[in-house]
């Protein structure tokens, strides 16, 4: 999405106050200035027309509870009752400090309560230290525009102004925000199903992000639904960890005087909306962020099962990204009123990551054997500001369309874009509007798409039934075959081997032994014949317990395909471990079957052990999309080389003269 220069130079003139920081500031500490003052500085702006009007107001008034009046005074959900502003506290330049910390004193409570989160008064005292702070608020006094900018393209502003702290941060790769044009696209495919019944009348709509950043997805959503019901009643609901991400949304909300809240904290130990349910939901979680400090609360909920939110199963520790996405499940509305859809963006780790049984993939078997996962769209990569992975939306469902029931659609748009004029960070593609129209289209007739293959897009889009996805991860066994001899390397494993490390009776043993080097049998028994019968002869004692001949057969013992298959007591062959094999059955195949045609040829003596045949689901996405391209001819490669062989000598004979 391509935007205006209003913004942008908006954005390019408040980073500029970094000049005024630097040598007292890092680079990675500009943030924590310059995000407070301009929204200050926005605020400020936004309250100039009706700031008389509310200082005459509070003057009038002689009651405590006020803070509604003085808000109809402002025209806005906010105000502030102080005698300073920009102006007045720019232009007095020994009373800077404490002039300023009336200002924000002056603020209504809603307002105080986002500027605490950005620990605002030990900057305050830090700036005046440096001998800064009269220059850093002169430069935000400068600034005129700041309430002529909407309230969309000051969310540009601010998302811009984190981009480049988190930048000098060094955030990790999943510490990032979202384009807007993804969002667009995120949003699109979120509602489109949907546009007839939201068109309809009286429409009350739930929007949850429980990892909203700054907020920008939430009112792309509700710009994106009241340009289809202008009449919509929208409550948009948030939660936000980081203390700047959240008080940025929170002012935004609070401009727009938003219905809904966004809640400070974090979305797994600290739910804040527990009793509440969502007709959309949408998230672009952090990417492979461990959740440590929150496992002992994640996994005591996990024990209440499908009490709570994570009875699905728990992912590896150091990717949460599964959670946000249980999370999200539980906070659908039930399919019995008007049901729910989410969209949620990950990299490629949760469409298989985790072997059969494991948390991830029991995450995976319980959303698709309840028919919620209701697509997979695949994204470009190089999309994001902070890292180039590949990324998936995948949309989830509690009301799936007929067609859709017991199906899943799998839609590569990974070609979907185009090269930006100038890169930001790691983004250097963008998604056209032509293009987000596209995919858009393609998602919503995908059955018929992939039924069709005259279409153009057929190869892009592929529907399978959700039991496509599960597979019997089987074991497969082969026949423990041993020789049994006596070299130089076997006594060196009896002296090295800790089974028989305390044992009196093992220096003797293997002096014993030591004449029969060379020695080689093909059964079990005529090696114990030969053995005891050596031990007996050099006077050493017969290792009597079960640990003690399990190390002398340890070190006697050879692998060999020609050798002894060995048995247990009661007659059962022993597998042999180091010729042990998986295989991934399709679920709905039936495994013996699978078994006589795939390995029984190649390995006639193999079997099954079915007391370890697991149930895994996977989604090999890649697996799904790819393309053989063969090798070009030798002929053409050689002609090739002989080609830039010529043109080397002719360069060379250049140089030689």
């Amino acid at each position: 999405m391509t935007s205006g220069p209003t913004h942008t130079k908006m954005a390019s003139d408040i980073w500029s106050v970094a000049d005024l920081l630097r040598g007292d500031y890092k680079r990675h500490e500009y943030g924590q200035v310059i995000l407070p003052f301009t929204l200050l500085r926005r605020l400020d702006a936004v309250m100039a027309p009706t700031r008389e009007a509310v200082r005459a107001r509070d003057a009038s008034l002689d009651i405590q509870n006020k803070e509604r009046l003085l808000e109809i005074a402002a025209k806005l959900p906010f105000y502030n009752t102080s005698e300073q502003d920009f102006s007045t506290i720019a232009s007095d330049s020994q009373n800077v400090a404490k002039n300023l910390r009336d200002y924000i004193n002056g603020f209504s409570p809603n307002v105080r309560k986002i500027l605490a989160r950005f620990d605002l008064d030990n900057e305050i005292t830090r700036l005046a230290g440096a001998k800064i702070l009269y220059q850093v608020v002169g430069r935000f006094a400068a600034m005129h525009d700041l309430d002529k900018l909407s309230n969309h393209d000051m969310g540009y502003v601010f998302e811009h102004l984190i981009r480049k702290f988190a930048e000098d941060s060094n955030e990790t790769a999943g510490e990032h925000f979202t384009p807007r044009e993804v969002i667009k696209l995120m949003v699109n495919l979120l509602i489109a199903p949907d546009a007839d019944t939201i068109a309809g009348e009286g429409q009350v709509i739930n929007i949850l992000d429980p990892a909203c950043g700054t907020g920008g997805m939430l009112t792309a959503a509700e710009d994106h639904i009241k340009s289809i019901n202008p009449k919509a009643e929208i409550y948009l609901f948030g939660q936000e960890l980081n203390a700047e991400s959240w008080a940025v949304c929170q002012s935004d909300m609070l401009m727009r005087n938003q219905r809904g809240r966004i809640h400070f904290g974090n979305s797994f130990s600290d739910d804040g909306h527990p009793d509440k349910k969502f007709d959309y939901m949408l998230a672009n979680p952090p990417f492979g962020v461990e959740w440590k400090k929150v496992k002992d609360t994640v996994e005591a909920e996990a024990e209440l099962g499908h009490a709570g939110r994570f009875g699905a199963g728990t992912p590896r520790i150091n990717d949460g990204s599964f959670l946000f996405l249980l999370h999200m499940i539980s906070k659908m509305e039930p399919v019995e009123g008007k049901g729910a859809r989410l969209g949620i963006v990950f990299n490629g780790s949760p469409l298989f990551t985790g072997a059969a049984e494991s948390g991830e993939s029991k995450i995976r078997q319980w959303i698709l054997e309840n028919d919620w996962l209701e697509g997979i769209v695949a994204l470009p990569d190089q999309l994001f500001y902070n890292t180039g992975i590949s990324t998936y939306f995948w949309i989830l469902s509690n009301r799936k369309a007929k067609k859709l029931r017991g199906k899943v659609i799998l839609l590569d748009a990974r070609d979907q874009w185009e090269k930006m004029r100038k890169s930001f960070g790691d983004k250097r593609k963008q998604i056209s509007d032509d293009q987000i129209k596209h995919i858009t289209e393609l998602y919503v007739d995908a059955v018929g798409v992939a039924a069709d293959a005259e279409h153009p897009d057929h190869g892009k889009v592929k529907v399978f039934a959700t039991r496509d996805f599960g597979y019997h991860r089987i074991t497969i066994e082969r026949p423990l075959k041993l020789r049994f001899e006596i070299a130089e390397d076997t006594l060196a494993a009896l002296e090295s081997s800790k089974a028989l490390a305390k044992w009196s009776g093992r220096e003797a043993l293997i002096a014993a032994l030591r004449g029969s080097v060379g020695s080689v049998w093909w059964t079990k028994k005529e090696a114990t014949d030969a053995l005891h019968a050596a031990a007996v002869a050099g006077g050493a004692q017969w290792p009597g317990t079960a640990a003690l001949l399990k190390g002398l057969w340890g070190a006697v013992s050879v692998s060999d395909p020609e050798g002894e298959v060995q048995k247990a007591k009661d007659g059962t062959v022993l597998p042999d471990p180091d010729l042990r094999d998986y295989e991934n059955v399709p679920l709905d195949e039936d495994i013996d079957a699978y078994f006589a045609r795939e390995v029984t040829p190649h390995v006639p003596d193999a079997w099954i052990d079915y007391d370890k045949t697991k149930v895994g689901y996977e989604i090999p996405f890649t697996r799904h999309f790819y393309v053989y391209t063969p090798p070009r001819p030798l002929a053409e490669i050689d002609a090739e080389l002989r080609e830039l062989e010529t043109q080397i000598q002719k360069l060379l004979g250049e140089v030689t003269g």
